[in-house]
């Protein structure tokens, strides 16, 4: 200890000694990608082991102290300023170059920081957008085009693959990426996607004059998504919500798509249409298809005092489970109704993983909403849903239905804003729930009298919290970025994962190829009982 502490006043009295202000790097273990460093000092070094080009990310999160962030050399004389007098936690990118050999923080106060490289891209990955087309397919068409040629045999050639369009991506010899072009045909004046590989409603573009609208984007070879196209949709002056909801009038199936879900939903706008890359990971459960459930299913309406409201509750126990076993799980699932359909049948994913033994023995409780405006004010972090779950709908359980869990095998379930509803109400109530299951987390949420500089904010409670007897699985989409400026449901949940490990809590954590998706949930529920509970 009494050496460690030597060695931290030697490397701050260089810092301080140095000519203007610079520390030499130390001979010290380089930044290792998505590996926080913890420090205090008030200037500190830490050494990079990167290669020329390399494209960089990383994080810097100084809590309330004022911090400066530089790239330095060998010598330790300043390269770059990537942060100048911010706080909290911001985001720097930078590309290397010859000589930049360290990161330097310069703390201006008493706290400490945390830092860490979340992305690095090497050139050999680097893959610019070249002049032209990402599908070598449409390229070729638009020079069919170009001569005036027809459509024609394109469409019998879509007709016979499918949409949309997957291809190896072009001079990248076995990637685990694809080129992914989505298709329309004879639209007139625009197409919309909703459910691509990104977290935008996509414009699809006009190929000159003829009959194709496409877009096409690089992906993983892993990719799993949903998706439909709102072609023609109308175009008029509005807030961003009316011309939101335009695009969702016109939102329908895609016609030359091969798989679409529900098959039996009574028209096109009704239904969504699947992607499954051959990469796409498997969904524990759900190898089978859908199946119609061997338990038993019991709907009840229940009332809560302290919300002053009445919603449905279904009861689901797999074939021989008893809901009062002192092995049996209680899952308590948010926005129920979503995941009792053909979309996300988790009744029938519960009986194969607990009937060959995956997991243990499960009483599923599939919670809905009593409006939709009331499930906007009660899952964002409310104290008095918490209070509801743990206070009211335990006792009716076990009253009820003869449930009874220790807060160890009870686990919150839900996605998107269900996701931030689960991770909250635990942490406030870890005495009745011991386990937290997040599918794409709105970790980006935060109070409207919240500071600019601090959005994240169950991140801020754990960190500002004792460690508590809870156990976390948080996942979210590669495809849920943020943009212009905002933190997006990806980054959030990789940082409140940073966060709980840094206090020392138990979390696995998963990205998957897709986006806000409940066809990806799915998969993703089962992974998380799997890593909570599976034998």
């Amino acid at each position: 200890m009494l050496f460690e502490r030597v060695k931290r006043l030697m490397l701050l009295g260089m810092a301080m000694m140095a000519p203007n202000g610079c520390a030499g790097v130390p001979d010290s273990s380089p930044l290792v990608l998505d590996v926080p460093v913890s420090g205090t000092e008030r200037s500190a070094v830490h050494r990079l082991d990167l290669n020329d080009g390399d494209y960089v990310e990383g994080v810097l999160d100084s809590g309330t102290d004022v911090a400066e962030l530089r790239l330095i050399d060998q010598e330790g004389r300043p390269v770059r300023l990537l942060l100048n007098g911010t706080a909290g936690r911001e985001v720097f990118r930078f590309v290397a170059g010859p000589g930049m050999a360290a990161l330097r923080v310069t703390l201006r106060g008493t706290g400490g920081y945390r830092l860490a490289l979340t992305r690095r891209i090497a050139v050999t990955d680097q893959h610019p957008v070249l002049q032209g087309h990402l599908s070598p397919t449409i390229a070729a068409l638009a020079e069919t085009v170009k001569r005036d040629g027809g459509t024609d045999a394109f469409w019998q050639d879509i007709a016979r693959r499918g949409t949309p369009l997957v291809e190896p991506l072009t001079g990248v010899p076995e990637s685990d990426r694809v080129t992914m072009t989505f298709l329309a045909r004879g639209a007139r004046h625009n197409v919309r996607l909703l459910g691509g590989p990104t977290s935008n409603h996509e414009n699809l573009e006009r190929l000159g004059r003829s009959d194709v609208w496409f877009k096409s984007f690089v992906v993983p070879a892993s990719t799993r998504l949903s998706y439909q196209i709102a072609p023609d949709v109308p175009d008029f002056p509005g807030t961003c919500r009316e011309c939101r909801m335009a695009i969702m009038a016109q939102l329908q199936a895609d016609p030359m798509n091969r798989h679409p879900w529900p098959p039996d939903a009574p028209d096109p706008f009704n239904q969504v249409s699947l992607v499954e890359l051959p990469g796409a990971p498997p969904q524990p459960g759900l190898e089978g298809g859908w199946a119609e459930p061997a338990g038993q299913l019991v709907a009840e309406r229940f009332t809560s005092r302290i919300l002053g409201n009445t919603r449905d509750i279904a009861v689901y126990a797999p074939p021989a489970v008893d809901p009062a076993g002192k092995d049996t799980v209680l899952l308590l699932l948010f926005d129920g109704p979503d995941y009792l359909n053909r979309h996300a049948p988790v009744p029938t994913m519960l009986d194969r993983l607990t009937g060959d033994g995956r997991l243990p023995p499960i009483v599923a409780v599939f919670i809905a909403n009593p409006t939709a405006e009331a499930r906007e004010r009660e899952l964002p972090v409310n104290t008095a849903f918490a209070a509801m779950l743990a206070d009211e709908l335990l006792p009716w359980l076990r009253e009820r239905m003869g449930i009874r869990a220790r807060p160890d095998r009870t686990v919150l379930a839900g996605s998107s804003y269900g996701g931030l509803a689960a991770v909250s109400a635990a942490l406030v109530h870890p005495d009745r729930f011991g386990n937290a299951l997040s599918l794409s987390g709105s970790f980006w949420w935060h109070p409207a009298d919240a500071p600019p500089d601090r959005p994240e904010h169950v991140a801020a409670l754990v960190a500002s919290r004792d460690h508590r007897p809870v156990r976390f699985f948080l996942s979210a989409g590669l495809f849920e970025t943020g943009g212009d400026g905002e933190i997006g449901i990806l980054e959030s949940s990789r940082h409140l994962r940073d966060v709980l490990e840094a206090k020392g809590y138990e979390v696995t954590y998963r990205d998957y190829a897709a986006g806000h998706d409940r066809f990806a949930w799915r998969g993703a529920l089962g992974d998380g009982l799997i890593a909570l509970f599976g034998r």
